[in-house]
């Protein structure tokens, strides 16, 4: 074990982005900080991983389709969850309440329950043009979600070309939005559902 005091159980949900590759990254700096991790993908996203690799670092399995009705859950409930890379379409449906995917459906229970989430949308310049995408953005954050996007975090690049900013990509600053008490204690809860 490394030492450091459990932080509790901590969701990856990653999209299709070409800088999915490098999640293994952000699941190595959460366990160091104590975090028990469990990686969940898109149906795209999962295209970008390496599944074998994420399942033993992790020691759970890399879900991405819901579970069938009446099977038991395979993964730990999350206590704080992060999105990254979020993609224009992910971050849309989210923000629409849209749960056809499992990440999806995860991110919407997510607010129910009031756990911490942070998301860091990726996408190329052109695509984060659309006025929709800003929208759903200032949604997430009335919501409470902390997002990382702009300039000031992450460049993005022209169509074809995002790979050149991969290395600039925020894992550490994502996780320290779901690690910081502060953060975390300022988020913003849903009424209560009777």
């Amino acid at each position: 074990m490394n030492g450091n005091p459990s932080q509790g159980v901590l969701y990856i949900l990653v999209c299709g982005s070409p800088i999915a590759r490098d999640v293994g990254v952000l699941v190595s700096m959460a366990k160091q900080e104590g975090w028990e991790v469990c990686v969940i993908t898109t149906p795209d996203g999962r295209k970008f991983v390496d599944v074998p690799t994420l399942q033993a670092q992790t020691g759970h399995p890399v879900r991405t389709y819901y579970k069938g009705p009446g099977d038991p859950d395979m993964l730990p409930q999350a206590d704080a969850m992060i999105v990254a890379p979020a993609t224009v379409n992910t971050v849309n449906k989210w923000a629409a309440g849209i749960t056809d995917t499992l990440v999806l459906g995860l991110l919407v229970e997510g607010y129910g329950y009031g756990v911490p989430t942070a998301v860091v949308p990726y996408t190329n310049k052109v695509m984060a043009l659309h006025p929709v995408l800003h929208e759903s953005l200032a949604r997430l954050r009335d919501w409470g979600v902390h997002v990382l996007y702009g300039e000031d975090v992450c460049s993005l690049g022209k169509p074809g070309q995002t790979d050149r900013h991969r290395a600039q990509f925020p894992w550490r600053r994502a996780l320290q939005a779901v690690s910081d008490p502060v953060s975390m204690s300022s988020r913003v809860e849903p009424d209560a559902v009777s």
